[in-house]
């Protein structure tokens, strides 16, 4: 582990969108008004550029095929030159727009130049390997996305610290790629070693998102790899704080619903809270990234990149508010809810678990639940293609069971303490004030939220309610914070 005073440094995360701002990055984060000694104590895990990641897996929401889709899909030479040759054209897009005329965007250029070629080569080789005999190009392809993945970060972080060392910045380059490296590490042996020989009081690490290790992050975390890789470094080098930088603040709401004259940083909240953003797909942290954080009782710290100053929303393992309240409200549009009644189930208690085994043959995510004594509703996340395939297997296997879905949107009022009186009575109130019909709701006894179903169209009007009933009208004497959006 690197040489370093207890507890004296941070672990930070810069995200794509904001590493893809270097004018922000530099004044907001990276440099400001730090000189000599503050420049130091701090190590940075840095994500792809904005983009980068969909152009060399897929497009993350609209599913559009980047060089990993198209070498697995197309399985044609003439696919893959194209797709790597677009992901070069991008880099060097970005590094002429980073580093300008300067000598450095040559080095960056000759970097993503050896980084391309070698993917490009080694890819033709698999193609080629794999077009006879019994070699079998699918048994390759989590490995290939692996491969593909970690060039983004690569990129991103190795052109980090290149124009911090033009500005006098002792910034290393910690490449945990594993490129061209035979050995087979676990992650925590890569972290090590990476971070071995690193005074963090004199030089400052720029990290890359993507680690290799033998289960393969991609293929362990999906797209919130970078997010383990900046949590797992924070618990092994005993971080005071983890801090994330993005392009938004973590508000009580996404103003481009309610207005950003009605919403304001939340400050302080638990991991209670953050596991419920998580779940509805709201980008804060990656569960298991937050697990690990939470475990070592590391707090985690959100800054919005584009803002000097300000502290941020700070999430700690035992917060509790001091006055039960809601502390943001927000959802998750486009799920399916999928009713299975079936008379026999009265007594029985194997049918949900029947389910969820079918369930879990499709690329479907139960975001909730709830039964009574014949009838289970699961809510589902999942493209709008799966869900008849989802009814037919479950048509087959209970051909008594009577099984509906209808698209709905979910939104909860979320906070580390909800145990607000008449919270039910108030939430239903406002939605019937605005003329939303609540399809069902859900609460636990923990009460860090409550679930709200409602119609698929009226998701921003019952953001926009419940923020207005449960948090605006508990803060009206105070002046409206402007903040950026939580998004998804």
């Amino acid at each position: 582990m690197p040489n370093r005073e207890p507890s004296a440094h941070t672990v930070e995360k810069i995200g794509g969108t904001s590493i893809s701002n270097t004018a922000a990055v530099l004044k907001n984060v990276l440099i400001g008004g730090r000189k000599g000694s503050a420049l130091y104590n701090r190590i940075f895990v840095v994500s792809a550029y904005s983009g980068m990641t969909d152009l060399l897996l897929e497009h993350k929401k609209t599913g559009k095929p980047g060089a990993y889709a198209r070498f697995a899909g197309d399985k044609s030479r003439s696919a893959l030159v194209e797709a790597i040759a677009e992901v070069h054209r991008e880099m060097r897009r970005i590094n002429a727009e980073v580093f300008g005329r300067s000598p450095e965007r040559h080095v960056a250029d000759d970097f993503v130049r050896d980084r391309i070629e070698g993917v490009r080569g080694c890819l033709l080789d698999l193609q080629r390997l794999c077009s006879n005999g019994p070699f079998r190009l699918e048994e390759h392809l989590n490995t290939v996305r692996e491969v593909l993945a970690a060039q983004g970060e690569a990129h991103s972080s190795h052109n980090t610290a290149l124009l911090l060392r033009t500005l006098g910045v002792e910034a290393i380059f910690v490449d945990m790629t594993g490129w061209r490296d035979e050995t087979e590490t676990s992650l925590d042996e890569r972290i090590e070693t990476a971070l071995s020989a690193i005074d963090l009081g004199k030089q400052l690490p720029i990290i890359t998102g993507y680690s290799r290790c033998p289960a393969g992050l991609v293929q362990l975390y999906g797209r919130g790899y970078t997010e383990f890789t900046f949590a797992r470094i924070a618990v092994m080098t005993g971080a005071k704080e983890a801090i994330i930088h993005k392009e938004y603040h973590l508000s009580t709401a996404d103003p481009k619903i309610v207005g950003i004259e009605r919403v304001r940083t939340i400050g302080h909240t638990n991991y209670d809270v953050a596991d419920q953003l998580s779940n509805l797909e709201v980008e804060a942290i990656h569960p298991a990234a937050a697990k690990e954080l939470r475990q070592a009782n590391i707090p985690l710290r959100f800054k919005n990149t584009f803002e000097s100053g300000g502290e941020g929303t700070v999430i700690t393992r035992d917060y509790v508010s001091d006055t039960p309240q809601a502390e943001i409200i927000t959802g998750l549009r486009g799920v399916y809810a999928l009713e299975f009644f079936e008379q026999d189930m009265v007594g029985g208690n194997d049918y949900d678990a029947e389910i969820l085994k079918k369930l879990k043959g499709y690329d479907v995510r139960v975001v909730t639940k709830a039964s009574n004594a014949n009838t289970i509703t699961h809510y589902l996340a999942a493209a709008s293609d799966v869900i008849a395939p989802v009814v037919q297997a479950l048509e087959e296997s209970f051909p008594t069971a009577d099984i509906v879905t209808k698209k709905v949107s979910i939104v909860s009022a979320i906070g580390s303490d909800l145990n607000i009186q008449n919270l039910a009575a108030i939430a239903v109130q406002a939605l019937a004030d605005a003329c939303i019909e609540v399809l069902g709701i859900h609460k636990l006894m923990r009460s860090v939220d409550m679930i709200f179903i409602v119609d698929e169209t009226r998701f921003d009007d019952a953001v926009r309610a419940l923020h207005r009933a449960l948090i605006e009208d508990s803060w009206l004497p105070l002046a409206a914070q402007p903040s950026s959006s939580v998004e998804r």
